[in-house]
């Protein structure tokens, strides 16, 4: 079942990475960046390798080995940055209504975004750094940050701060699991496990240092 979903991505995504070079990783992890739930696991290793072995394009001009790995982590962090700062716009000059009217169309419900903004008045700007780690929270710390109409300067960096940290780390898995990657089939399997994997561990971080902290605000 799982190679029948990933394996056709895989195979469009790279196609897509061949012509379209960065460009293609900025829009995919803007669009993981807002509300929809493409993961940046699928997003980023597969580019890394791609960048490590046969380079990838921006414009006119060609990179391969550590430029194009560098090149991968930046455009990541842009794109996702991107995608914050419009979810972060559209709540703040919408306001709190809109969220609560049309917030469970995205799994945000009112309670929930409680439970944000009481994680957000509690931790701050160190709060965006660490959600942008964090399975659920990633993509959508935007809303709270915007209905309490949070200093866009500081949103910004500490978004782009943990998108880099968070992109070299898929980058440095898509590289040391390169040879995989160079089948679709291999691909898919890999690519897989580590969103599997992901989940439980980075589910694990939001569990202990999360919810049960809210949970005890409540």
């Amino acid at each position: 079942m799982l190679k029948k979903i990933f394996q056709p991505l895989i195979a469009w995504y790279l196609g897509a990475l061949k012509t379209g070079g960065f460009a293609v990783i900025a829009l995919l992890m803007a669009l993981e960046g807002s509300f929809l739930p493409l993961p940046s696991e699928f997003i980023i290793p597969p580019a890394a390798h791609l960048a490590w072995t046969a380079g990838l394009n921006f414009f006119q001009m060609h990179f391969t080995g550590w430029p194009a790995e560098m090149g991968v982590v930046i455009a990541g962090a842009l794109g996702a940055w991107i995608g914050a700062s419009a979810m972060y716009w559209l709540v703040r000059v919408a306001g709190r209504p809109l969220v609560e009217r049309y917030g469970r169309l995205i799994f945000f419900p009112p309670e929930k975004l409680e439970k944000a903004e009481r994680w957000m008045s509690h931790y701050g700007a160190a709060g965006v750094l660490v959600a942008r780690m964090l399975p659920g929270a990633r993509q959508l710390v935007g809303i709270p940050t915007g209905i309490a109409k949070f200093s866009y300067l500081q949103f910004s960096i500490f978004t782009l701060l943990g998108g880099l940290i968070w992109c070299s780390v898929l980058c440095a898995v898509g590289v040391k699991f390169g040879d995989d990657m160079q089948h679709t089939e291999n691909a898919a399997r890999t690519i897989g496990i580590w969103v599997g994997g992901a989940a439980v561990f980075f589910g694990g971080l939001y569990y202990f240092f999360v919810h049960r902290h809210l949970q005890k605000k409540a």
